[in-house]
């Protein structure tokens, strides 16, 4: 039986092979098809059948990443979207936290909000902080807001009621009103969103849910009849943000949890292979297409967060700690009114790409960069299947970027990647250096398309020792479907001082959400000997204003001094010091339940050979100033056995990527596959 992911992007989209027998793995890209990613997905799949001449009957498992939901609000593309909220608080949503995008240029402004005023409709009612009510629902005014926003045209109703986190009936209630109203009409309620307090986030993530659901629904089943004419039968899952697997059915509810869908994948996946090569601390280091994601694994776990930004909207949810940053392969260079190089954040994508493509890009990228420095193959990418011209990028490098600055093509090219490298070591230095992890201690996992080509001189940059670049570096987040669990994530919120009586109320809504998660894990077919659940309380000391998440190894009546331990060391790596003696307040109660997948083990590398018997002849690379042009050796990586080592300068190539080792600089084979390289000190 065979299993597959894969990873919708921006440029491509990226599949993984598993055979579960031997773990034998197999990869493919396909050019992503931004109108419908699922004709992309259709037609890698269709490709890897015939390619391993496999069965329809013989796939197990199906596990993919989308970015659809990010898209969509990027793009402002979401459903006309209505809300029906507590009289006296439509305008928490343009209100926000009132804090502008940037202190002193006026110039930058706050994304419009994604519900119009005119379609924010107040109703009466109020439950109060504790969860009493204080007035009870108007249900008249209910049934006339649905009304009302059915004669607007509206597709997707978002219901956020006050304190809802804490009674949810309101909520419920108005949804059923809603929907006798709006019966083909998508309602996402705060209360199963985000069951947490703070009312402009709860309200901006449900809000958000609201805007992509239609659409995402639409794509889930465009692509589950795609995938069904096939002939494959197992349902497919969905990775989501914080690196666990839903079924189509979660998604449909949720979709805005799939928001860093993808990369989530691939940190899953670099933390499971740091871990069996033995790299417990890891900076995962992912340059695509469009954008360059870095996040930290320590201990062999990926760090998480409670809350981040989509396209300038707030979303607050549990994730894995990714920062973005629009720096990737087809990310546009050009001279900016103040005269200087600025490269990205604008991209090429995939249509029409970067100029070496063919397909009509006129602006140099980094791409067309490496291309001409020759770094990147100067005659065809992904094993001969994309054609590169390599004349047109040099030309578009010389025609906008050198001759403007007076600089020479070398000059100019180089200039591209060496500022690409800056802000990729400074988004590195924000998730490290920044919160007081020491680079020192981490390996830079490199994987992306351009990952590799650029890991060494960023490690360099940070003070990282080692790079670690895993087998099709440009497929991992596909690969990395392959190397996860089925979870989702719950929340209460208790805001309290820290005593034995709260403590006591803390156990019950454990309690509580594990049954919850029980039957949530129930219905994703997860049989009980397959489940786990994490717990996790986020708190603060009293007059604080924000809190650090706690995780603990289990919540019951005795737990409470082991908790107060763990909150206090967890104070002092988030802000540097902890305060013996002042009194703690709990905010929230989170569970995560997880539903144990069966996963074939990575398996050992199978290349038999030589380094020697890997190289397929030799080009001039410019390697920089200091070194300037050089013959390096080109080595196809699927040749390389375990244990080989090979010295710059070099290249060493695959179907998916490029890894490049200047002069002076060694790389070696573990058992895994994995190309490692240690930088001298």
């Amino acid at each position: 039986m065979y299993r597959i992911g894969i990873d919708v992007g921006g440029t491509f989209t990226d599949f993984t092979l598993l055979r579960e027998a031997d773990g034998a793995v197999g990869f493919h890209k396909v050019a992503s098809t931004p109108h419908d990613p699922s004709e992309a997905i259709a037609r890698g799949i269709a490709d890897l059948f015939e390619q391993h001449r496999i069965r329809p009957a013989e796939v197990a498992h199906v596990g993919h990443g989308t970015t659809v939901a990010t898209n969509l609000v990027i793009e402002r593309k979401g459903a006309l979207t209505g809300l029906v909220t507590t009289r006296g608080f439509r305008d928490v949503l343009e209100l926000g936290r009132q804090v502008r995008p940037h202190l002193y240029d006026y110039g930058v402004t706050k994304p419009p909000p994604l519900v119009r005023r005119e379609h924010r409709l107040e109703v009466g009612e109020r439950v109060g902080a504790g969860g009493e009510v204080l007035h009870p629902l108007a249900e008249a005014e209910v049934e006339a807001a649905a009304t009302a926003l059915k004669a607007a045209g509206v597709r997707s109703v978002a219901v956020c009621l006050l304190h809802a986190y804490r009674n949810p009936a309101h909520e419920r209630r108005v949804r059923e009103i809603v929907a006798r109203v709006m019966p083909e009409a998508y309602i996402s309620v705060s209360s199963d969103v985000l069951c947490e307090f703070r009312e402009y986030e709860r309200l901006s993530t449900t809000v958000l849910n609201a805007t992509v659901g239609p659409r995402m629904q639409s794509y889930l089943d465009r692509f589950v009849d795609r995938v069904e004419q096939l002939g494959v039968e197992v349902e497919p899952f969905t990775i989501h943000s914080n690196g666990g697997l839903m079924s189509l059915r979660a998604v449909r509810a949720f979709p805005v949890r799939t928001c860093l869908s993808g990369p989530a994948a691939g940190v899953v996946g670099a933390a499971e292979i740091g871990r069996v090569a033995g790299y417990p601390n890891l900076v995962t280091f992912d340059v695509g297409g469009t954008s360059t994601d870095v996040s930290l694994v320590h201990d062999g776990k990926p760090l998480f967060a409670s809350h981040r930004l989509i396209a300038d909207y707030p979303v607050k949810t549990p994730m894995i700690d990714i920062h973005v940053i629009g720096a990737g392969g087809g990310s546009i260079a050009a001279i900016d009114d103040a005269g200087a190089l600025k490269v990205g954040p604008r991209s090429a994508g995939a249509e029409p790409g970067p100029v070496a493509y063919g397909k009509g890009g006129s602006e140099p990228t980094i791409t067309d960069a490496q291309i001409g420095l020759q770094r990147l193959n100067p005659v065809a990418l992904l094993g001969g299947r994309v054609a590169v011209d390599a004349d047109a990028a040099r030309k578009s490098i010389g025609d906008i970027i050198a001759r403007p600055l007076g600089l020479t093509l070398e000059q100019a090219a180089e200039g591209v990647i060496r500022i690409a490298n800056a802000n990729m070591s400074r988004a590195i230095r924000s998730v490290s250096t920044e919160r007081g992890y020491d680079l020192a201690e981490f390996a830079l996992f490199a994987y992306g398309g351009a990952g590799p080509l650029h890991a060494i001189e960023v490690a360099e940059e940070c003070g990282i020792p080692a790079v670690i670049v895993p087998q099709e570096p440009g497929t991992l987040c596909a690969r990395g479907m392959l190397l996860t669990d089925v979870s989702f994530d719950f929340v209460r919120s208790e805001i309290a001082e820290v005593d034995a009586a709260s403590w006591h109320r803390v156990c019950a809504l454990f309690a509580d959400m594990e049954r919850e998660a029980g039957d949530w894990l129930a219905g994703e077919r997860v049989l009980p000997a397959d489940r786990l659940f994490r717990h996790q309380i986020d708190a603060r000391y009293q007059g604080q204003n924000f809190e650090v998440g706690v995780p603990l190894p289990g919540v019951d009546s005795a737990a409470m001094d082991t908790f107060l331990g763990l909150f206090a060391g967890a104070h002092r790596r988030e802000y540097g010091y902890d305060v013996p003696g002042r009194a703690v307040e709990i905010v929230n109660c989170r569970l995560q339940a997880v539903g144990k997948v069966a996963k074939a083990p990575l398996s050992e590398s199978k290349a038999s050979g030589s380094v020697a018997a890997a190289v397929t002849g030799t080009r001039s690379v410019y390697f920089g100033a200091r070194h300037g042009w050089l013959d390096a050796k080109v080595h196809a990586r699927a040749r390389l056995p375990a244990g080989a080592t090979l010295e710059g300068p070099a290249v060493i190539e695959e179907m998916s990527s490029t890894t490049l080792l200047a002069p002076e600089q060694r790389a070696s084979i573990d058992r895994i596959g994995n190309i490692v390289i240690r930088l001298r000190p």
